[in-house]
């Protein structure tokens, strides 16, 4: 049993062992997929449907399959990444410079920035946990979510 609540103090580290761990979610990739069965009704105007029909299904399964195996977890120094019960990847968040979600409405991308590197990943994952998680965490680095609130006034 893991006797310390921090990722670098564990020798049994697991998802859910120092943190909160976000639910799925297949919105994402099943709209992709949905999409690609759209994108089937042009193929009386347009031969090359069927093709990007199946290109866009492929992209959705990939998105389903990897909604299915990785878990995002929010830790007390760091967001981990897990792919079932393997540790893939850490971001403390000390290295954090902002963070934002496009399309609150309907959450499908999320941006955040570290000082070495960008990232842009689809939403797969629980938005309204993952929005509480990072207010809580990083709330003090998002001013792109402020400025986008000054814009609206």
């Amino acid at each position: 049993m893991p006797s310390s609540n921090s990722p670098t103090g564990d020798t049994e580290l697991s998802p859910g062992s120092s943190g909160v761990v976000l639910a799925p979610s297949y919105g994402v990739a099943l709209g992709v997929i949905g999409l690609a069965l759209a994108a089937l009704g042009l193929l009386p105007l347009w031969g090359g449907a069927l093709w990007l029909s199946l290109s866009v299904a492929l992209l959705g399964l990939f998105l389903l399959l990897q909604t299915s195996l990785l878990r995002l977890e929010f830790g007390g120094d760091a967001m981990l990444v897990w792919r079932q019960q393997t540790l893939l990847r850490s971001f403390p968040y000390a290295e954090w410079l902002g963070w934002k979600l496009f399309w609150p409405g309907l959450p499908a991308l999320f941006y955040f920035r570290e000082q070495r590197s960008i990232h842009l990943l689809p939403l797969l994952f629980d938005a309204a946990t993952l929005r509480q998680q990072l207010a809580q965490h990083l709330g003090q680095l998002n001013p792109a979510e402020r400025s986008d609130s000054d814009r609206d006034d």
